[in-house]
């Protein structure tokens, strides 16, 4: 059943408590998600946003007790990925006359993946839809993720639907950032930003000062997922700045894989040498083998600097260690540091390739990366140690 947000705004979406991955198997959920859509009752009716395709009948069947369908006279679909719009075609099969409002590039999305001819509305920033005592401003945000996206703005409750900006991967009963695990909620923001935004920072920014200059009166901000932001959604934005800001903070992620412990062992001798030159810096480690990959790419986006190591496996880099730096390529970081290391038996490409990929990523390189044959000993460890340290003093210039 739907949950008041206001007198006049009902919250009808579904809280996805299993769900484990997201974009196929890209982005890991580890705390579900929620595909939110919003009921707005005034003189006029309008549902934003649906749900997505796994729960396209049980999205249908909860609304039907929420309000009779033939009262609801505009959908409008801020985003048309498929997490939003799964559930319009069955939506639409019991009312099939209802307009849909959406972006000019929304409806080809539309149509490419559903191929139906609706009753298409096409808005633009500017536009505006009168529900009575209320009216939906349309502002459209390409790029945020999508070319389709838009917000809308609803005046008298002072609410921005954001669709995916300003979400979060993150399954709560509790609605609003006041009722919820707040702290939990906002490191899943964080994470739904660096997988899924990072690569739009220059949109982001200036999409927010499109809307900051609009001086709208703002109460909430109603995302497609996670909680909403009632208390302060001041904050949403700010963190949001922030991160579009070639965001870091004081800490080093050392990432590594290895075949047998001997890259392990130069990972560690690194990580010391770096704790040692700079006790100030947070250094984050992880094994890209075994640690989540949308999580090593969190602490990415968290990071001054990084160390990615691998050994040479068929005169390259090991699988996951590819799969790594692939990802870090699409997020586009600008301003932060890094160098490369690596084990090798015969050949030794690993640490040339990593350094290779890095720059193309837009790392700035501290050195040409350190390569070492076979298992390190003593003497190659302390090399290691010293490479730690050299690469935090780098660093901290």
């Amino acid at each position: 059943m739907g949950k008041k947000i206001t007198d006049k705004v009902t919250w009808v979406g579904k809280i996805d408590w299993e769900l484990v991955f997201f974009h196929g198997h890209e982005l890991s959920t580890h705390r579900g998600s929620s595909y939110n859509a919003y009921l707005i009752r005034d003189k006029k009716v309008a549902l934003i946003d649906t749900a997505w395709k796994p729960y396209d009948k049980e999205f249908v069947d909860n609304l039907k007790k929420e309000i009779d369908l033939k009262q609801i006279d505009y959908i409008v679909m801020d985003h048309n990925e498929i997490d939003h719009s799964g559930a319009l075609p069955a939506l639409m099969a019991e009312i099939p006359d209802t307009p849909v409002y959406c972006t000019k590039k929304g409806e080809a999305i539309l149509r490419g993946m559903y191929h139906q001819d609706w009753n298409f509305v096409n808005v633009k920033t500017g536009d505006v839809l009168d529900l009575g005592e209320t009216q939906l401003h349309f502002i459209e945000a390409p790029m945020l993720h999508w070319p389709d996206t838009m917000f809308s703005y609803l005046t008298g409750e002072d609410i921005l639907f954001s669709t995916d900006a300003f979400g979060q991967h993150f399954a709560s009963e509790e609605l609003f950032d006041d009722t919820c695990d707040l702290d939990a909620a906002l490191r899943e923001a964080m994470k739904y930003y660096a997988n899924i935004v990072m690569t739009y920072n220059p949109m982001v920014t200036r999409k927010l000062k499109e809307v900051l200059a609009l001086n709208l009166p703002l109460k909430m901000i109603c995302p497609s997922h996670g909680i909403i932001w009632r208390k302060d959604p001041g904050r949403i934005l700010k963190l949001y700045a922030d991160w579009a800001a070639d965001y870091q903070e004081n800490q080093i992620t050392v990432i590594y894989d290895t075949m047998w412990n001997s890259t392990r062992h130069m990972a560690e001798a690194i990580v010391k040498g770096i704790e040692e030159a700079d006790p100030s810096v947070v250094v984050k480690v992880c094994n890209c083998a075994k640690t989540d990959k949308s999580d090593i790419v969190t602490e990415v986006m968290k990071s001054k600097a990084i160390v990615v190591g691998s050994p040479t496996i068929n005169y390259g880099v090991s699988y996951y260690t590819a799969g790594i730096l692939e990802l870090i390529h699409g997020c586009k970081f600008k301003k932060k540091k890094a160098a490369a290391f690596g084990s090798y038996g015969w050949s030794g490409e690993a640490a040339k390739e990593i350094t290779e990929s890095l720059q193309k990523s837009g790392f700035t390189m501290v050195n040409d990366g350190l390569r070492m044959m076979w298992n390190p000993d003593e003497e190659h460890l302390a090399q290691c140690d010293q490479f730690g340290r050299d690469f935090a003093a780098a660093v901290k210039e």
